[in-house]
């Protein structure tokens, strides 16, 4: 068996595992995120670079990451913090808005 085939199939296997819980998702269009944050600029700042420590900094985050807190807060999943200021944001973005948001944001 060669290293090659290892690490490939290896490789398979974490993307299969990844893929059944969610971790790989479809790409959003950082473009298009671009045109739908201006609520979000107005506490985590225009490019994702809050000027407000009680926001937080979404420049450069993992945009699965990002996804899957949106879409905890529109499900009514996650709480406390800042689930009362977030929750009716997320509430009215389909699965197209958050994951373009998303993309924006992890390229800031």
């Amino acid at each position: 068996m060669s290293n090659n085939w290892v690490k490939g199939s290896v490789a398979a296997v974490l993307l299969g595992m990844m893929a059944q819980s969610g971790l790989v998702m479809a790409a959003g269009d950082a473009a298009a995120g671009a045109q739908k944050v201006a609520v979000c600029a107005a506490c985590h700042g225009a490019n994702g670079t809050s000027a407000v420590n009680i926001y937080p900094n979404l420049a450069g985050q993992w945009a699965p990451y990002l996804e899957s807190a949106l879409k905890a807060y529109r499900a009514g999943e996650r709480t406390g913090g800042m689930t009362a200021m977030m929750a009716p944001q997320a509430a009215n973005l389909s699965d197209e808005d958050i994951a373009d948001i998303a993309a924006f944001y992890s390229e800031q």
